[in-house]
């Protein structure tokens, strides 16, 4: 015996999808991005127009840990550890190769009064840099580009 999509066995059952916890991780998101891009002309935590905005990166992580949580909760008796880092990876690590190369090519135009080691860092230091970062893999105080 076959099943149609239209009988209710051959329907799929999916979970219920939070469309607000979205929208509320991405105003997290969006929070992060004004710090990060508003820090950089405070001359103190006085006129920093999103102050403690780094909090959001808190929440950000706190609400996507529910999210992972809840598609995944019914998949862990069948899914090892190893399968879930793997779809993990294959998931996240072309942003972050990404956003690593982009940073990487703007990052010698973005030389200002705000990032003095501009100037300071030779191509081969960015490209190690960039190549670590490509790989997650956290650079010595060292190699830190950002200043």
């Amino acid at each position: 015996m076959t099943t149609s999509l239209s009988s209710p066995a051959g329907l799929l059952r999916s979970k219920p999808h939070f469309a607000h916890l979205d929208g509320l991780r991405g105003v997290a998101a969006v929070v992060v991005v004004a710090f990060h891009l508003l820090e950089a002309h405070a001359t103190s935590h006085l006129d920093q127009i999103v102050n403690h905005g780094y909090l959001a990166v808190d929440f950000f992580f706190i609400l996507s840990g529910f999210v992972i949580g809840y598609a995944y909760d019914d998949r862990w008796p069948r899914m090892s550890w190893r399968d879930f880092a793997l779809r993990r990876l294959v998931r996240l690590q072309p942003m972050v190769v990404f956003g690593t190369l982009i940073g990487a090519l703007f990052f010698y135009p973005g030389a200002s009064v705000v990032c003095p080691l501009v100037d300071q860092t030779t191509l081969s230091h960015l490209l190690i840099v960039t190549v670590m970062g490509c790989l997650m893999l956290p650079v010595s105080v060292g190699y830190d580009v950002r200043g």
